[in-house]
């Protein structure tokens, strides 16, 4: 994915916002299947008691040298940091990652994850970043990266959502739609003016995620449940 500019980039200027001005205006979050949702912004600066149980167990399994995907304001990567763990957050957002050096995280860097060279202990994806993938089709380029990415031994950690509640009636009936599959989506966010550009999303469900990750030569197995239908996955090679 491009590093977006400030132009084009509402969660950033949230963040920033959020830690600059102590502004709380909600980020909209919006998409032309469901009714606009908004994200607070003091929810991306959560403390590890603060956050969900799939994201604590989650930080709990991280280990050795972790890469934090898509770090936001880098809530994660200052729980690990804090713990002596050493851990590298990226983002494509460059004021999230000026927002990340504020607050003291060492490693924040600006740059997109297919970019990355190094190699880590753990992957670390936590709300939905696999769905930067945006596709059930990218999948086995996002594997063959993670392939180079992971040391011997290492794993991906990352949660999701089976969204199929989305199509489900009263009755139990399940209706999904006929042209592609159900968890493909397209996400347009907002903040005050900012408004950033259309772009793809992916929520996979597990059984899903397991057999992408099987064909790619990979293994994956369901650590937690959710309260919502979300998971936590780990991902390593078979």
């Amino acid at each position: 994915m491009p590093v977006l500019s400030p132009q084009n980039d509402p969660m950033g200027v949230a963040i920033i916002d959020f830690l600059t001005r102590g502004t709380d205006q909600p980020l909209r979050v919006c998409s032309p299947m469901f009714d606009d949702d908004e994200i607070p912004v003091a929810h991306l600066f959560r403390t590890y008691l603060q956050m969900p149980a799939i994201e604590q167990k989650a930080l709990d399994l991280a280990r050795g040298h972790v890469l934090d995907v898509g770090a936001g304001a880098g809530c994660h990567s200052l729980v690990l940091q804090e713990r002596g763990i050493d851990v590298s957050a990226i983002d494509i957002s460059p004021l999230s990652v000026e927002a990340m050096r504020l607050r003291g995280v060492r490693h924040a860097v600006l740059q997109d994850f297919f970019l990355v060279e190094s190699t880590y202990d753990t992957v670390l994806m936590l709300m939905n970043g696999i769905g930067m993938t945006g596709t059930l089709r990218a999948l086995p380029r996002f594997f063959r990266h993670l392939d180079r990415l992971l040391a011997p031994g290492g794993q991906l950690l990352c949660d999701s959502s089976d969204i199929r509640y989305v199509f489900t009636d009263d009755d139990g009936q399940v209706d999904l739609p006929h042209n592609g599959y159900y968890g493909e989506l397209r996400y347009q966010m907002r903040y005050g003016q900012v408004v950033g550009k259309p772009f793809p999303w992916l929520y996979v469900d597990f059984d899903t995620l397991s057999r992408c990750a099987t064909e790619a030569g990979f293994c994956a197995e369901r650590i937690a449940d959710g309260p919502h239908f979300d998971f936590l996955a780990r991902i390593v090679r078979q």
